[in-house]
């Protein structure tokens, strides 16, 4: 029996892009000629059977190639354990490759129900009791799909019945995350399961593929950590324990943050809520002590009493573990140069990436502290693009190309937020976080992620390392939020631990 596995928050998995799969597969056929479709198809059967398992019908759409193969394997067996099967194909049977077409031979001699095109009447009348396996395009497809393609997605998306997706849903990059066609969900198969073969991919955790894939399984097919293939191309990020405050331990011990942001602006609107969101995050996170230093003066209204109020002229920088720049406006400006050379350790971010992008000197001042002096910069895409000059759909195309990029630019730690978060530094392999939701697109939840990055590099992690622990415990705590309460970001820094 193929061993299938679940893919969570916790999984530390390899992640293989379109080429590093291929590489895989080769040294796999290689040891076992003509058998990996054949355990694809299996797998398939399996979970089929376990996610469906009183199915009163399965549908398989089975495309042109190879995808199509492992869908034609998985209804053999369907049909042999005793389900009723229909297998509607797309294409030609004598253009299939060589491979889908013996499958297609063993399934047809086998009796499977099959079919030329979709069923006349659609999938109209196909509900929860059934089980439709998408098995149109796997990870091969990068061109924008086909009119009669996209009818089978809409076809299939319209059906009330639940789906399961053949190694990726049809209409998805598997590299990217981003939609093959037209910028609309309705060209790509929303699928309830997607049971991805080999290594995981990274599409499947960034962009889209975080709605259209469902729960994430994967079947292996026989690689393993010692098959000498290529190096992966990310990791996914697990949940990783945070500091223990021990009894003899004191403040001392948890490093001192010092928020620098806030400004007000020409108008009397203020910006300081950003500075207080970030100094509050590392508060509840664990920090020994933060101080909060608002651009615009101290003020006795936003700060609590568990906050020092300090001018950021006055702090010993050289010896604190800075976050800069949440609400800081133009004014961070005239703080950046000081900020960049001395502190000890630096979270950048918001508006001081801004001034960042603009100021080809303060990147070379940020790139200096590389020798001695740990950064972390935690932009979204279109502060990532505005980095890079280049636009955001570049940026969320290539994300995990665009974190390398801004790493090697800047030579520093690199957050690029977003759906599927990448963590790239300097002699690391990214990491790809796969905890959060939606709940998080609300304003102000990227500050509280700069205090929680602050507060556990001030508790001794690396750069890297605190950034990976931070951004999984960020998404972690939005996955157990309380049913029917709203998520701000108040209420979430007040819930980091």
């Amino acid at each position: 029996m193929s061993t299938i596995q679940s893919l969570n928050a916790d999984s530390a998995w390899p992640i293989y892009d379109r080429e590093g799969v291929r590489a895989l597969e080769a040294l796999l056929q290689a040891k076992n000629p003509n058998r990996l479709m054949a355990q694809a198809g299996l797998a398939t059967a399996q979970l089929a059977l376990s996610i469906a398992p009183h199915a009163q019908r399965i549908g398989v759409a089975a495309g042109p190639g190879h995808n199509g193969g492992d869908g034609l394997e998985a209804a053999m067996h369907l049909h042999r354990w005793g389900k009723k099967v229909c297998v509607s194909l797309m294409g030609s049977v004598d253009q299939l490759p060589s491979d889908a077409h013996a499958a297609w031979q063993r399934a047809l001699s086998a009796g499977v129900p099959m079919a030329l095109g979709l069923p006349n009447h659609g999938l109209q009348d196909w509900g929860p009791h059934d089980l439709i396996i998408d098995a149109l395009l796997g990870i091969g497809a990068m061109r924008p799909l086909t009119k009669e393609m996209m009818a089978w997605v809409q076809a299939i998306n319209h059906a009330r019945a639940p789906v399961l997706a053949v190694d990726v849903p049809t209409g998805l990059n598997s590299d990217s995350g981003q939609f093959l066609g037209p910028s609309a969900a309705s060209f790509c198969i929303q699928a309830d399961h997607t049971l991805t073969f080999i290594a995981p991919k990274p599409g499947l955790f960034m962009g889209h593929g975080r709605d259209m894939c469902g729960q994430i399984w994967l079947a292996s097919l026989g690689a393993t950590a010692s098959t000498n293939g290529p190096q992966p191309h990310a990791w996914l990020n697990p949940m990783r324990p945070h500091p223990i405050k021990t009894h003899a331990s004191h403040k001392g011990n948890y490093g001192d943050v010092a928020v620098i942001g806030g400004e007000a602006d020409e108008h009397g609107w203020g910006m300081t809520g950003a500075a207080l969101l970030a100094a509050t995050s590392a508060l509840h996170a664990g920090a020994g002590r933060v101080i909060l230093s608002l651009l615009c003066g101290q003020s006795s209204n936003t700060a609590t009493a568990d906050l020092m109020q300090r001018d950021w002229q006055s702090l010993d920088l050289e010896h604190l573990h800075v976050v800069c720049g949440c609400g800081g406006g133009a004014s961070v400006k005239q703080v950046l140069p000081a900020v960049l050379q001395r502190a000890k350790q630096l979270v950048l971010d918001a508006d001081g990436l801004n001034v960042l992008s603009q100021t080809p000197a303060l990147q070379a001042l940020l790139r200096q502290r590389a020798n001695s002096q740990a950064t972390v910069i935690t932009p979204h895409p279109l502060e990532a693009a505005r980095l890079l000059q280049t636009h955001t759909s570049e940026v969320q195309n290539n994300r995990l190309e665009a974190a390398q990029n801004l790493m090697a630019l800047l030579q520093c730690t690199v957050v690029l937020k977003g759906s599927g978060t990448i963590i790239a530094s300097p002699g690391q392999t990214p990491r790809i976080n796969t905890s959060g939701n939606g709940l998080l697109a609300v304003g102000g939840t990227g500050d509280v992620l700069a205090g929680l990055i602050g507060a556990r590099m001030a508790q001794g992690l690396t750069a890297f390392d605190a950034a990976c622990t931070a951004v999984a415990e960020h998404g972690h705590v939005a996955d157990h939020w309380p049913a029917g309460q709203a998520l701000t970001a108040s209420r979430l820094a007040r819930r980091l631990r």
